[in-house]
């Protein structure tokens, strides 16, 4: 299974942590969302890690300040089907505290609703934070990452989450292979 790592950055701190997982997953390839010519480009990765800052504290929409709050609005309506999507989202825990990586739930709605198959989810604990529209069902719906506050943290969680993100990706690839008729041998 191998991932694409895609990224939208305002001030690099994003683009950095796509580079760290490039180096932690080699063989991947990271491209900025700035420079790609469409959606289709995220179509055709066999597996995503999409990596998205959070700059519009409190909007309901286009919360990443970047490209992907115009990638959200077509994503929905593209076919993911089966595809592993990975979501690492990037904040300010203590600055806005309220709003903390609120632009992964912006980016986890799209690919839910194209059929991808969302993957990373990390519990909640070991963050400090007030609110996040990124929880979901009690976890994060990706890897949380606070280079403001909590920088002495992210190696480790992303070494952990990266192999999290591996076994879960191959687990469904395997489910995949299981489904197709006359099973994985033909």
């Amino acid at each position: 299974m191998g991932f694409t790592i895609f990224f939208a950055t305002s001030t690099g701190k994003t683009e950095d942590v796509a580079d760290r997982l490039t180096q932690l997953l080699p063989g991947t390839e990271s491209k900025d969302v700035d420079n790609i010519d469409s959606v289709d480009e995220l179509i055709s990765a066999e597996a995503l890690i999409c990596c998205v800052p959070t700059w519009n504290t409190g909007s309901d929409e286009a919360r990443s300040g970047t490209a992907w709050d115009d990638l959200a609005q077509e994503i929905p309506d593209k076919d993911f089907a089966g595809k592993s999507v990975a979501i690492v989202g990037l904040g300010d825990s203590s600055s806005y505290s309220e709003y903390f990586c609120d632009a992964m739930e912006e980016l986890y709605t799209a690919f839910l609703q194209s059929g991808a198959k969302l993957i990373g989810k990390v519990p909640t604990s070991g963050y400090t934070y007030d609110d996040s529209k990124s929880v979901i069902d009690g976890k994060f719906c990706g890897l949380p990452i606070d280079e403001d506050n909590e920088s002495e943290l992210t190696d480790q969680r992303l070494q952990e989450w990266v192999q999290q993100i591996t076994a879960e990706a191959w687990r469904q690839a395997e489910l995949a292979k299981s489904k197709r008729p006359y099973g994985r041998f033909f």
